[in-house]
Order: C-alpha cells, then structure tokens, then sequence
C-alpha cells in the first residue's frame, strides 16, 4: 500500500518537486519508510499555511510509512531566511519552549505517534545543535559547501535581489537543515525530507550533504572532480541506507493570490485556544468558488469521485460544496461533533435568523462603544481601525447595520456581527 503516495502525491495535488521518484517507489515497495518535515517555533501555533504539510504526513503514516515531526527549537534560535524579507525577531529559549509546548497538541490530531513501526515522532533539534563545537562543524560538514552555490538559492537570492539584509547567522541555516537531515537518517533512519517549495534548496542541501560523507569510490584518472563524486555516488549510494530522498509541495495561495492562512482579521491559526472551531469551519465556508475542488483534494479525505460530483455543483450549488469543504476540514482538526456543531450553528445564524447560542462570546456591559467589542474580538487591532471598520458599514446588531462608530450598547441580549461571517453574542462582564 505504501507505494500508493506518490500517486496520492500526483492526484491530489501535493507534488510540486521530486529528486528520485523511481528511486523513492522503489524504497516504498520495500516497507515503511520514514520520512520528515521541520517546523520552527516562532509563534505557539501553526496556521493554515502550515496544514499542507501537516496533511503530507498525515497521508505518509496513512499509506503505510512512518513520520517524523521535527520541532526546531534549535534552528528557530537563527530563523529561516526563505521568503522573509526581514530577519525574524530574537526569541528567548523560554518562548521557544512555551511555543513548542503549544505546537505539540495540533499534530497528534492528524497524526498517530507511538512505538510502532509507523507510528509518528517527535524530535526536536536543539538535541543534537546546542552542543556544536563550531570549529569541528566548519570543518566536518562547512567544508562541503560551496558559498558560490548557497549565493544561488533561493533564500539567499531574492532576499539579496530585493537588497533586503541578510545576516550571516541567517546564512548559516542551510547548512543545519542540511545537518538535520544527515542526523535524522543516523538516528532514525530518515530517507525523505518533505516541505514546501520555498525549501528545494535547503532539501537539496541535505541529500548533498549525505552524498558528500560517503566513502568515495575512485573511478577513471580522466574524470573530472564532479564526475568522480557522481560516479561514486551513483555506484555506492543507490543501495545505501544514505541514499536521501526530497519532496516539495506547491505553496498555496488562494485564486485571488492571497497567501493561505491570512486573513483581513489576522492569521488562521490552527490551535483551538488562539482560533474557535466555529471561526475555523468559517474560514473554509468562505473558500473563493475557484479554490472549492482544489481544497477538498488537498484539506480532506473525501474520495477524488466524492470530490468531482461536489466540483460539479453549479451557481447556488457550490456552496454546498464549501460548507462540505468545512466540515471536513474542521473534522480533521477538531472532530467530527465540533464541525458538525459549527454547521449547525452557521445554519441557524445564516439561514434560520436565529443567534445561535453556540456563537463566539464577548465580554461586554451596557454602555461599552461598539469599538472596544471589537477590539475585545479581536477583530480589530486598535480602536482607530475599529472606528474605520464601523464607518466603513461593517458593524451590525441584529443584522442591522450601525455606521456611527459612536455607538454604545444599550442591551446585551443581541447579536454582533463583523463583516459578512464573523458573529457573536454578548455576555455580560465588567468594564474595560
């Protein structure tokens, strides 16, 4: 069953790159293999943009091969440069742990993690990176890397291309995914490397980093020195256990080109105290129309002829296929009773008129601008832009619409609503 992911890869469109798809079917006919995506600590939750990835390793354990998560509390010390036009923040080893411990809860929702031959692990990279002696890293593994061609990344290159800086910790990160790689396949034998497409050379790195420690084979006196690492690669690693294997995903945007996991109320973020199932299930209901099919292969299980008889759906139809889009999506992440209640709730509010009680809450008391409510739901930021919002006519009670960004509430038995999908009811709370 295992050699079915490549497949899965090609038909649901996870695939973006390959280095060796025969060489990696041929691996997965052989039994479980094991394979790893890396995921730094900046923040105590993942977002939408990172669920593709979350999803690859879902389907990985699924067809029958063993997952590795790879938390790096020790790389988000440096920050991946790639797409970043700016060097990310200092975090302290606290707030790399608080974020890691948070992290931790979101994937075992996707994934099994045990003892068994395909349960799923985590690791995290400090282990093995805290206790570097740097000197005898630049001279056992630095020298196997050529600047001229960390110059040509991507990475590298569009941040230098926009004459953004680069710092020269920033620079080193390649060279430790590139590390994490080669120790993943010492400790747990990791053969694969996935991730999305920003990271090809970093991956690439790493499969180049094994190759380069292997024993070297001599081969004609006439071959030049690139030849003679190929021809030796090619006769040593193909039926080695150092034989490393890379895939990338495509990064998403949706068909108006905005970035996945963003929203004009801020990010998506996948851990339930930080983003409600109901605004979840929300996010994906709102899916463009051009975006429906392409979702349900990528952020469910539904069968691809489920997924084309939904794709099939005409004017009014599609949104039946978006509200099936987010309780599938939901399900996976907060089960099958909080998508369906997020339905239900959606239905009564939308369709049936009613504020549902199973709404969002925020606190409030009689007398409180309708500009501190949003801000308290954080739907806006600041007051000033929650006064614009107001004025602009996004701010209703009871589906009426209120443009004086002066109002004050007079009863708390009613609905809020921000926008088009966003709704809460009141609840009574002290000033603030």
């Amino acid at each position: 069953m295992s050699a079915d992911f490549i497949e899965i890869l090609k038909t649901r469109g996870f695939l973006h790159q390959m280095t060796d798809e025969a060489g990696l079917a041929t691996l997965l006919k052989s039994g479980p293999a094991t394979a790893y995506i890396g995921f730094d600590c900046t923040a105590k939750s993942l977002h939408v943009g990172s669920l593709l990835q979350i999803m690859l390793l879902r389907w990985w354990q699924k067809t029958g091969n063993k997952p590795i998560v790879l938390l790096g509390g020790g790389t988000t010390k440096i920050g991946d440069p790639s797409g970043k036009d700016e060097s990310r923040p200092p975090l302290t080893d606290a707030d790399i742990q608080a974020n890691m411990d948070s992290l931790k809860q979101v994937f075992s929702k996707f994934i099994t993690f045990g003892n068994g031959k395909t349960d799923a692990v985590m690791v995290n990279n400090d282990d093995w990176l805290k206790d570097l002696n740097y000197v005898a890293f630049l001279r056992d593994y630095g020298r196997h890397f050529s600047v001229n061609r960390m110059m040509s990344m991507d990475s590298v290159k569009l941040r230098l291309e926009r004459e953004q800086n680069l710092s020269f910790l920033e620079f080193n990160y390649m060279i430790l995914q590139a590390y994490d790689f080669v120790e993943l396949n010492r400790k747990h034998g990791c053969r694969v490397q996935m991730g999305g497409s920003d990271q090809w050379g970093n991956i690439v790195n790493g499969i180049e980093l094994s190759r380069r420690l292997m024993p070297q084979i001599k081969t004609s006196k006439t071959a030049t020195v690139e030849e003679d690492v190929s021809a030796a690669y090619d006769e040593v690693a193909m039926n080695s256990d150092k034989y490393l294997f890379g895939i990338t995903s495509p990064l998403l945007t949706t068909s108006s080109g905005a970035k996945m996991g963003k929203t004009a109320a801020g990010a998506v973020w996948l851990n339930a105290d930080m983003l409600k199932p109901y605004d979840y299930w929300q996010y994906w209901r709102n899916t463009e129309d051009a975006d429906v099919v392409k979702f349900l292969k990528l952020f469910t299980e539904l069968s691809l002829d489920e997924i084309a008889k939904l794709g099939a759906l005409e004017g009014a139809g599609i949104n039946e296929a978006k509200k099936v889009l987010a309780t599938e999506a939901t399900a996976l992440l907060h089960g099958r009773e909080a998508a369906q209640q997020a339905a239900r709730t959606a239905q009564e509010t939308f369709e049936q008129g009613k504020a549902s009680a199973t709404l969002p809450k925020i606190p409030a008391y009689v007398g409180v601008p309708a500009y501190k409510l949003l801000v308290a739901a954080g739907v806006a930021a600041s007051n000033g832009e929650a006064r614009r919002f107001i004025k602009g006519g996004g701010f209703r009670i009871n589906d009426e619409q209120i443009k004086d960004d002066n109002y004050v509430v007079t009863d708390l038995s009613v609905k809020v609503s921000a926008g088009k999908t966003k709704h809460f009811l009141l609840v009574e709370s002290e000033a603030y």
